[in-house]
């Protein structure tokens, strides 16, 4: 970094600055953990001449176990692109107008999330519906292990609330769906034939007024052997919206790439949820009583409020917490097929 050179390619440049904060995020850590514990072997030392300093001992232990937690979470995040940057796509779903606000309610969660994490968000496409709410939007989320943490959303979400928008004031169940993707590099291989790729264009904007495109900058990628769909307006040039949307479709199909891999490493998908009522990841009840709970991990949250503010990570540790224990389960499963064969 200390080339004269280093900024002449930004892109590499960023691509270089995230893995520094990512190997900074994984090594200051330890490093403070290492010292902290030679501080307290000190501490326990002084204690056999001093007992009052026994307080303080137990206070510091303390503090280095859940500081030892925090890392052995941060472990967990090694999969292939689990230190990428994350492009995250959200659409209304069931619901009517309550999933149009609700998507948008989610939109605002994982920006609060982002900020919270002092990660860098950039709104890449946004589709707002006439009424109210967005019928879709996707923004990439920049900081250290982003997509390892966020690759957990991917999934439906379900809120159940008195709705806003029905006059006899009724409970409404909504639908949003999540989709997350790591952000690929131009230095990884990604191999795409253009033959294979449909590119659609069209004028871009919210519901109406000032916002609204004059000319037709928006782009709409569509890969047709595996029907991915990718879209980007955020930029006023065609050409940076195509080279954007160039970026999301193969951050997308290296995505599908890893889940089929891991489908035949680890039958991923034997007990896959289906898409639909009924195999939402996570729900979100305001009404009779107000709590989150998902519905892989069984990890709840009372205040629902917090939750939309950003509160998110505990859901995010459980997670990884249930997806290693998981894979622990499907290894041992595995061990034990094996030997009832040779058996």
């Amino acid at each position: 970094m200390g080339a004269t050179n280093f900024w002449d390619d930004q892109e590499k440049a960023q691509a270089i600055v995230g893995k520094l904060k990512s190997v900074k995020s994984i090594v200051a850590p330890l490093t403070e953990m290492i010292t902290s514990g030679e501080d307290l072997a000190a501490l326990i030392e002084m204690a056999d001449e001093d007992e009052s300093i026994e307080p303080e001992i137990r206070a510091e232990t303390e503090r280095i176990e859940k500081s030892l937690e925090a890392l052995e979470l941060k472990a967990l995040l090694n999969g292939p692109r689990d230190a990428c940057d994350a492009i995250l796509t959200i659409h209304a779903r069931d619901g009517g107008t309550d999933a149009n606000d609700w998507a948008e309610i989610m939109l605002r969660m994982y920006t609060l999330w982002a900020q919270k994490q002092d990660y860098s968000i950039e709104l890449l496409e946004r589709s707002d519906n006439s009424e109210a709410g967005i019928n879709s939007a996707a923004i990439a989320i920049r900081g250290p292990m982003a997509y390892g943490y966020l690759k957990a959303e991917s999934g439906l979400h379900r809120l159940v609330r008195i709705s806003p928008f029905n006059s006899e004031g009724k409970r409404q169940t909504s639908f949003a769906a999540v989709d997350v993707t790591p952000e690929i590099g131009d230095s990884v291989e990604i191999e795409i034939d253009e033959a294979d790729v449909k590119t659609d264009t069209y004028r871009a904007g919210g519901a109406g007024g000032q916002h609204v495109n004059k000319t037709d900058s928006a782009v709409r990628l569509t890969h047709l052997p595996t029907g991915a769909v990718v879209q980007c307006q955020n930029q006023r040039s065609q050409h940076k919206n195509k080279a954007q949307a160039w970026k999301m479709l193969r951050a997308k199909l290296a995505k599908l790439e890893d889940e089929k891999r891991e489908a035949e490493d680890a039958n991923k998908y034997q007990n896959k949820q289906r898409v639909g009522f009924g195999s939402q990841i996570r729900n979100y009840f305001m009404h009779p009583d107000q709590r989150v709970k998902d519905a892989r991990t069984g990890h709840t949250m009372g205040d629902i409020h917090k939750v939309l503010d950003g509160e998110i990570q505990g859901f995010l540790d459980a997670y990884l917490n249930w997806l290693a224990k998981e894979m622990q389960d499907d290894s041992k499963d595995a061990v034990g097929q094996a030997g009832a064969t040779d058996g």
